[in-house]
Parts: C-alpha cells; sequence; structure tokens
C-alpha cells in the first residue's frame, strides 16, 4: 500500500472569472485553457502521476458532488468529501488529514488547489518527489511548494525564506499580498517566493500542528473520528462543519508552526486567479492576442484575452487590451485593467438582469 496521497481541493467559486465562473459551474469545471480538460481534470492527471487513484481525495461543495462524479469518474465515491457550509481552507484540510489518517497513520500527502496551471509537468513531478522525500526524512516538517518569481506581482502573498544550501530552505515569513513598491523589493532580495498554495507533509506532522495552535477546531473533527470514512460521516459533517472556525491554513498552522520548509520551484506556475493572469500563460497570436476555443480575424486588435465556446467566429477590430469573453447569455467586452473589478462587475450584471447570470 503506498503511503502517498493527495488531497485537491475543488470547492470554490472562482467569481473573478465570470461569466464562464458561475455559483452552479465554477471555474475549476471548466476548460479555461482550451486544452480538452478542465482545470480538475488536468489537476488530479497531474497528481496520479505519483499518488494512487483510490489514495486522491476531492474536497468540494455539497453543491458540486455530481460535477467532480461525471469529470472523474474513477474517484471512488467515499473519496469525494461534500463541505455542507462553506469555510476556509483549514477546516477542510484538517478533515482530510484525519479521513486520511485513519486510512493509514504513515501517510504523506499533498494538498493541491484544483484550478493551478502548470507548463512543465516534468519539473513538476521531480519537484513533487523532493518533497515527498523530505516530509519522510523530516516527519515533523510542514512543506509549501513557493514558486521562483519572475515579476514583482501584487496579486500573490509571498514567503521568505532563509538562505541556506540545499533545495529546502527553513520559511522565515509569509507575506501578504504586497504593493508594487514592495513587490520589487522582494523580488530583488532574492529569498522571497510566491506562494502557491500548495503543501506536503505527514498527516501526523499537520494534525499535531492543529492540535497546538487550534486547539477548538482540532477537538470539533476529533469527535468524529468514528465516523470518517464510514456510512455516518455526511452526517456528522452535516451536525458539525458550520460550526468550524472560518481560517485559512496559513493562518491557523503556517504561520504559528517552528518547523515550516518551502522548496523553490519554478514549474511554470500561475493560479489561474483573473482574465489577466490567464491571458499571461497562455500561447499568443502574432498580434499578442490570447485566444481559447474562438477563430479569430483580428483586424488592428492586439494584447486581447478572447474565450467564447467553441468554433465560434469571432471579428474584432480596433480593441488593443480587452478582454472579450462570450458564454451562453452573457458577452462581457471590459477593458483587461479591468480585471480586477470583475466582482463588481458581476454584481452590477445581478443587479440589472437577476440571479440567473451569477
Amino acid at each position: 500500500m503506498s503511503d502517498k496521497y493527495a488531497v485537491i481541493m475543488a470547492g470554490g467559486v472562482g467569481s473573478r472569472f465570470w461569466p464562464v465562473s458561475r455559483q452552479s459551474f465554477p471555474k475549476q469545471f471548466h476548460d479555461m485553457l482550451g486544452v480538452g480538460q478542465s482545470l480538475l481534470q488536468t489537476t488530479f492527471d497531474r497528481l496520479k502521476k505519483q499518488v494512487p487513484t483510490e489514495n486522491i481525495l476531492i474536497l468540494t461543495n455539497t453543491d458540486y458532488i455530481d460535477l467532480v462524479q461525471q469529470q472523474l469518474p474513477e474517484i471512488l465515491a467515499e473519496n469525494i468529501v461534500a463541505e455542507p457550509a462553506m469555510r476556509n481552507t483549514a477546516p477542510c484540510i484538517l478533515l482530510a488529514a484525519l479521513k486520511v489518517q485513519k486510512k493509514n497513520p504513515e501517510a504523506r500527502m499533498i494538498v493541491a488547489p484544483s484550478d493551478s496551471f502548470i507548463e512543465n509537468d516534468n519539473q513538476f513531478q521531480k519537484d513533487l518527489t523532493t518533497a515527498f522525500q523530505f516530509c519522510e526524512d523530516h516527519p515533523e516538517a510542514l512543506m509549501t511548494m513557493g514558486v521562483e518569481p519572475d515579476s514583482p506581482n501584487t496579486g500573490f502573498g509571498y514567503i521568505e525564506f532563509q538562505e541556506s544550501e540545499g533545495s529546502v530552505k527553513k520559511v522565515k515569513q509569509f507575506r501578504e499580498k504586497p504593493d508594487l513598491a514592495t513587490a520589487k523589493k522582494y523580488v530583488a532580495e532574492g529569498n522571497f517566493l510566491w506562494n502557491s498554495g500548495t503543501f506536503i507533509w505527514s498527516v501526523d506532522a499537520v494534525i499535531s500542528a492543529f492540535a497546538k495552535a487550534e486547539t477548538e477546531l482540532y477537538q470539533l473533527f476529533q469527535n468524529g473520528m468514528q465516523f470518517y470514512n464510514e456510512a455516518g460521516e455526511q452526517q456528522f459533517l452535516e451536525e458539525n462543519y458550520a460550526k468550524a472556525k472560518d481560517i485559512s491554513i496559513d493562518y491557523a498552522v503556517m504561520e504559528r508552526s517552528p518547523d515550516v520548509y518551502v522548496l523553490p520551484v519554478d514549474f511554470g506556475w500561475n493560479d489561474v486567479g483573473t482574465w489577466g493572469s490567464l491571458y499571461s500563460r497562455l500561447d499568443k497570436t502574432k498580434d499578442q492576442n490570447a485566444i481559447v476555443n474562438a477563430q479569430v480575424t483580428s483586424r488592428d486588435a492586439s494584447r486581447n484575452m478572447i474565450r467564447t465556446a467553441k468554433g465560434k467566429k469571432v471579428i474584432v477590430q480596433g480593441l488593443k487590451d480587452y478582454i472579450i469573453v462570450d458564454e451562453e447569455d452573457v458577452l462581457m467586452i471590459i477593458p483587461i485593467e479591468a480585471d480586477q473589478e470583475i466582482k463588481e462587475i458581476r454584481k452590477d450584471a445581478m443587479d440589472t438582469y437577476g440571479d440567473a447570470i451569477g
């Protein structure tokens, strides 16, 4: 039996990718990159190269169970964990760790978001092997993957590490998303990494960290050990999950543990968090347009992000630096610099047209 496990977090709404990503059908279930697979499916295929399918858990919202089953029919039903209430990352990760620990106390696990884009899969697999081995050699370690920055990006949190020999570094401090001047300073200093939100650890290490740092949260979920991986699990969660503290894994554990390490990585990562970030990672035409699914005729139009239904014919003239998204009942055309305002744009549209487009 393999000691390697994976937990894929697939419960978010992804509202910054409206109008493609909606409450009923979030971005992780869409083919955002035009590659023939959803983001969830590409994440699953990436992880199953090292983790047996039966050891992969999907954490999602109750509303999305059917979508997970449709897109990943090979996943065991018992490995789809439905969160009855929207909470942050700490509660669902603790729940997953306890479920895995009950199955295999020797387990090491990777926790990964379902919606990241990774360009160089071969390098990712090498780095994951390094991370798993480090956690086997250092069973108390809590590890994260930190992405070597290629720009002073203000959209990511940063990880400051202590300079040392060896590929794995001791984390000095987690930093919030900075302003541009601070981001430039971080990149210039050379010992700052983007926080990818990907974690590797032994189940014992992370559960022990929760027990020390978040006693009430730990006790809440520890009370359900007899039900995990059994018929009574969902009822326990229905009755107790909403009581969980709404807190991220960074705040709950990673910023408070003395045993946190980071592996600097460079495998072409992007969190696919906004239309602008998607544009930056996609291949471009000679006019620097990034196109997903559409067939585009471009006249004096450049640096645009264009996404439509597959095969739709689009003629664009005179537009530069725009986002053009045609999704079912919504056509959105906005300056690419406005992608940080998508949540407000979505709210305005829903106020006008109703919740059906949300």
